[in-house]
């Protein structure tokens, strides 16, 4: 008996188609698997260039604050300054007021004084002539 020549080749066919179709599968995922390396790099690519991206932001972000405080350090050394010259400024206004009132005062004072002294001695003038009489 022996092997039938149709059967065999039949078997073969079939062996062959499977091994085809299994040979093309492989290849399809070969393709598929270096399409998704290829999407994998693309998207590593784009993670770090956005994580370069948010350290320059911090960066970014962290030498604006450091700004914002040496200006707003800045701007309140500055209104000290001002309102240190204000106050002083007030001071000396009210101390040359105060030495002011204080002149005035005396020349009242003086002005009494003199004012009283001529007034008597107007008054004792007066009184002299009403003696003589």
């Amino acid at each position: 008996m022996g092997y039938d020549k149709a059967e065999v080749n039949k078997f073969v066919n079939e062996v062959t188609s499977e091994y085809e179709k299994m040979l093309n599968k492989l290849k399809q995922k070969d393709a598929d698997i270096e399409s998704l390396k290829n999407e994998l790099v693309k998207y590593q690519n784009l993670e770090s260039t956005l994580n370069k991206t948010i350290l320059a932001a911090e960066e970014v972000s962290n030498n604006m604050r450091s700004v914002a405080r040496s200006e707003s350090k800045s701007i309140l050394d500055e209104a000290r300054k001002n309102a240190s010259r204000i106050l002083n400024d007030a001071l000396i206004k009210a101390e040359k007021a105060q030495n002011d009132a204080d002149m005035l005062k005396r020349r009242v004072i003086n002005f009494k004084r003199r004012f009283r002294q001529a007034v008597e001695n107007e008054l004792d003038i007066i009184d002299s002539i009403e003696e003589d009489y």
